[in-house]
């Protein structure tokens, strides 16, 4: 760790000679370690330290980005001018409004020293208790623990002086018998929150209930998702429906659509950077404060996030979601999505089905076939079973889904009153936080031999 002050004192420095109308630096540094295992030996443990320095340059309305890794005054100063070089070049951007003044943003604890302290022996001692568990029905396991630290400080020429330290820790399982397999997840700022034991367990008995799975036909079917499914399926929601790219270039199925009924009146969906019950983080990555966007509420379209430029362009505020400047042709993503709970449990919600699915998670999601109406496509994997009478009977071989999730997410039957926190590719600034849900209505449209 750097910290604040010998930061801010270094790009001090870096920024005083600079030509630029306005300068920003955005400083994002890692120590990561990870520990990965399969056939229930640990094959691999890395662990990498790295720092990311990206400099933005404006011109009026020309903006110049570059970046580097190296924190050596000359190499700040010689990525400072590359980014001007780059700036004078450019067209305008007539939406650009210029960088951000400071403002307030939220104090949230988001760095933990036991987390930021556990290393390779303490990531192996954990594992090999899934080595244990697993071991106990002939199983094997598959997966990877990763722990870290790391500090976001974002700086410019117009005041703004933000930093936040973080951790963070997950772990995903796979425990897999000759004909099946069962996965489990975990999430956490701090270590100890992370019941390896318990996860193990539940990725084994998975594995030992979906053993030998049968086939089953495609059709329209009652499930139960959990959060591990719905977080896949939402991830690519976010992805193509709450941004502000997609709501300004029309092609989001919320475009046009605000404040019209979308999905079941059970269903709210927002993402609140300042949550600390799940991986928070109070300022993007322009230094503005994040603010709690609703997106779904009560099954109602109500907005979507924005960051500086493209607000603008819409002519509404940024609401501080903002992504790094090289990203930032992407507009404005949520990376703190939280699925509001009903008020049931798993176990109720299985108990509820008739006759139907409970799948574990899915991959291999599409979601660029008809976006205006969120339509997706993907597979199950580690773990889908028949419930008959609210009773899980057997594994079942993985389906293929097609289907919107406007349509899908309109029938909802119940979800429950427990969520766990689902990792992303942004996990070390955000999470998925998701329940389980019991839907009347999914359509699986193909079959597999596996």
């Amino acid at each position: 760790m750097i910290g604040q002050d010998k930061l801010f004192s270094l790009f001090e420095k870096v920024v005083k000679g600079s030509k630029a109308d306005e300068t920003e630096v955005v400083f994002v540094g890692s120590n990561s370690g990870l520990t990965r295992f399969a056939n229930s030996i640990i094959h691999q443990n890395v662990n990498e330290a790295n720092a990311k320095i990206l400099f933005r340059t404006v011109l009026g309305k020309k903006i110049g980005v570059a970046s580097t890794n190296s924190l050596l005054l000359s190499d700040l100063k010689a990525t400072l001018r590359n980014s001007f070089e780059i700036a004078k070049y450019q067209k305008e951007n007539k939406h650009f409004p210029g960088l951000p003044e400071p403002k307030e943003y939220a104090r949230v604890e988001t760095y933990f020293p036991a987390t930021a302290e556990f290393g390779p022996k303490d990531r192996a001692r954990l594992v090999k208790k899934v080595f244990i568990r697993a071991n106990k029905r002939k199983f094997t396991t598959a997966g990877a623990f990763a722990t870290g630290d790391g500090e976001i400080a974002v700086f410019n020429t117009k005041g703004v002086r933000c930093y936040q330290p973080v951790t963070s820790a997950s772990i995903n399982i796979i425990a897999m018998s000759e004909t099946s397999s069962g996965y489990s997840v975990g999430l956490s700022r701090k270590v100890e929150d992370i019941e390896v034991v318990s996860l193990a367990d539940i990725a084994v008995e998975k594995a030992y209930v979906g053993k030998k799975p049968k086939p089953l036909a495609a059709g329209d079917y009652e499930v139960i998702l959990e959060p591990a499914a719905v977080a896949a399926l939402f991830e690519w929601i976010n992805y193509i429906g709450f941004g502000s790219k997609g709501f300004n270039d029309k092609t989001s199925f919320l475009s046009d659509k605000i404040g019209q009924k979308l999905m079941d009146d059970a269903v709210t969906i927002y993402d609140d950077g300042n949550d600390p019950s799940a991986i928070a983080m109070p300022f993007d990555f322009e230094g503005v404060p994040k603010r709690k966007v609703y997106f779904i509420e009560k099954g109602i379209g109500k907005g979507v996030v924005f960051d500086r430029t493209s607000g603008n362009k819409a002519g509404v505020e940024s609401t501080g979601h903002g992504l790094p400047a090289n990203e930032q042709g992407q507009g404005a993503i949520g990376l703190n999505l939280i699925v509001e709970p009903g008020n049931k449990t798993r176990e109720e919600l299985i108990a509820g089905v008739k006759k139907g699915l409970l799948v574990t998670r899915f991959h291999y999601i599409n979601g660029f076939i008809d976006t205006p109406k969120a339509v997706l496509t993907g597979m199950t994997r580690d773990g889908v079973y028949l419930i008959e009478e609210g009773q899980l009977k057997h594994g079942v071989k993985n389906l293929r889904f097609t289907d919107s999730m406007l349509r899908a997410f309109s029938h909802v039957i119940g979800i429950s009153k427990d969520r766990q926190l689902i990792p992303s590719w942004w996990d070390s600034v955000g999470c998925i936080a998701a329940p389980n849900f019991h839907l009347s209505s999914f359509k699986f449209t193909g079959t597999t031999d596996f």
